[in-house]
């Protein structure tokens, strides 16, 4: 899977889970603002990435993600780390 192909993925299933149109969800947008999350959100967000990548996500990663683009970078670099076990 490339990046873009990742990061489109992402896009959808966001969208579709918060109800929020895809062109609000650009690489600086902030996530909690943008899509609206309260903490039972991020754990769904956090189902939602693992249920569609095959990674975990620790709670003391996810603390430093603010915006879209970390959480591209997040998941490329975690999913690249999984496909090279």
């Amino acid at each position: 899977m490339t990046n873009e192909e990742i990061i489109v993925k992402i896009n959808e299933f966001l969208s579709e889970e918060f109800e929020v149109p895809l062109d609000k969800l650009t690489n600086d947008a902030t996530l909690k603002e943008t899509l609206d999350l309260d903490s039972l959100d991020y754990v769904d967000l956090v189902v939602l990435l693992e249920s569609n990548f095959p990674i975990k996500v620790k709670q003391e990663d996810f603390i430093t993600i603010r915006t879209f683009n970390d959480l591209y970078t997040y998941v490329i670099h975690k999913t690249a780390q999984h496909a090279s076990v």
